[in-house]
């Protein structure tokens, strides 16, 4: 399809345009990102890279059932085959490794180390085992996250996040993979954003399971942050060395006018996607303003559930994307007023780095106990093509450049931030949006499983060697 992103970047003024896709910039002496130990790495998911989901034992996921769903997922992809990463993964950490990349987060597939009893798969244990050991060999530094969304199908038969038993059956798959893999995990995330999971699976539909009920998500909501904290003392238990912690996506809200109504407008937007996840984490509350913006969804919550939830974390995984422009809906809410004239992504989505700078900024002076952020997910999708075994991607090289500078200067007013992750280290099946928007700093051919570097890899390969050097 056109890459309609395209088309708004092209219309920006010359001045911008050429400042933008100028040559790379080599960040100022003083920059973050030239201290040897902030970690530059590229991130994945088990679903969207694996493949094989009836092989070796893997039970089915939720994500196959609903992509089989006709009309739930764009083209009717399914993540059947995704990258093939299951069978071509020792390539695929040579490539990682070519790249001079320093971490590499991965997640792992629930469906694939138990089955629905809880007895361990050692066929699919042995893959990650195979692969956490050859990225140590390798000298990268190893963040695993244990739920990127591909919930066991057999758990969603009895009711997935909306039944309570769910938390502590992730417990127990947390208990497995902690004793099994300890050693070879530097850093455990229990959740990859809990929002996506509670308000696309079960607000609004538009990811699996497919439910849409606002009391839905905010019970789901409870139940994996429930889940989450329990997972945390486990974890403890069986690898100590390993840092523990959890995966928030953020969004920035701004206010359409300076009118109070649209100000409250994006003060509540801000609720319902960032401190709805951090004040039960960092806060041991829900915030109230959520239950104005949804009223009578409180979830049902019990004696000791927040102590849990709220247990210390090691450190604060951030995936940050864009900002929504919104405006009062004239109720209790907001709506989006999508701003003319900016650049976006192939997703339809804004690009603004600022974005990331100030709420990162503003968690600092909200959260008193903040704990060190690593940026888990950055990144921009776009129509990407191959010609003449190149991929010009140089918005995405731009975006990069912009992000990072917005990351540095978060760290110079004060926010402890160690760690950037690319989204992501190749093209892959993007949820709802199947195999049409990609992601990757490696392009994939799908239908020869053929990795193509792109410029933008290349770019982050060339600033790594030369911190290297530098060191």
């Amino acid at each position: 399809m056109a890459n309609d992103a395209s088309a708004v970047f092209d219309t920006l003024s010359p001045a911008v345009s050429q400042g933008l896709l100028a040559d790379p910039f080599t960040p100022p002496a003083d920059s973050t990102l030239w201290r040897k130990n902030f970690l530059l790495g590229a991130a994945t998911a088990s679903y969207q890279i694996e493949g094989a989901v009836n092989e070796d034992g893997r039970l089915p996921s939720i994500w196959d059932t609903f992509s089989a769903i006709p009309g739930k997922v764009l083209a009717g992809d399914t993540g059947a085959v995704a990258c093939d990463h299951y069978h071509r993964w020792e390539a695929d950490v040579e490539m990682l490794v070519s790249l001079g990349l320093e971490g590499y987060r991965l997640s792992i597939a629930w469906p694939r180390v138990m089955d629905a009893a809880g007895v361990p798969n050692r066929k699919g244990l042995d893959f990650y085992k195979r692969l956490l050991n050859r990225l140590k060999e390798k000298g990268i530094t190893t963040f695993a996250t244990l739920y990127h969304w591909d919930l066991p199908q057999h758990l969603e038969d009895r009711g997935g996040w909306l039944n309570r038993e769910t938390a502590y059956r992730f417990a127990d798959y947390a208990d497995l993979m902690s004793r099994e893999l300890a050693g070879t995990v530097d850093a455990w995330a229990t959740l990859n954003e809990p929002w996506c999971s509670a308000y696309l699976g079960y607000g609004n539909g538009h990811h699996a399971p497919g439910l849409a009920d606002d009391r839905f998500a905010t019970q789901a909501m409870h139940h994996l942050l429930l889940a989450h904290g329990l997972a945390i003392p486990v974890l403890r238990a069986n690898d100590p060395a390993s840092q523990k912690g959890i995966v928030a996506n953020i969004g920035r809200g701004t206010p359409n006018s300076d009118s109070a109504a649209d100000q409250r407008a994006a003060h509540l937007f801000e609720v319902q996607h960032n401190a709805w996840i951090l004040d039960p984490l960092l806060k041991g509350s829900y915030p109230q303003d959520l239950f104005e913006l949804w009223p009578g969804t409180e979830p049902l919550v019990l004696d000791g559930d927040m102590q849990t939830i709220s247990a210390p974390l090691d450190f604060l995984g951030i995936n940050y994307y864009f900002r929504t422009n919104v405006a009062s809906d004239g109720a209790h809410g907001f709506r989006d007023v999508p701003l003319e004239g900016v650049e976006r992504t192939q997703m339809g989505w804004e690009v603004y780095p600022d974005g990331l700078r100030d709420l990162l900024t503003g968690f600092k002076r909200t959260y008193h106990n903040l704990p060190p952020i690593y940026i888990t997910e950055n990144g921009m999708a776009s129509d990407d093509q191959v010609t003449d075994g190149h991929v010009e991607d140089t918005q995405r090289i731009s975006f990069l450049k912009r992000h990072l500078a917005a990351v540095d200067q978060a760290v110079k007013a004060g926010v402890d931030i160690r760690g950037y992750f690319l989204w992501s280290l190749m093209d892959n099946f993007e949820w709802a949006f199947g195999y049409e928007r990609r992601f990757g700093v490696v392009h994939v051919d799908y239908s020869t499983q053929k990795r193509t570097v792109k410029r933008s890899a290349e770019w982050v390969a060339k600033f790594l060697k030369e911190r290297k050097a530098r060191a």
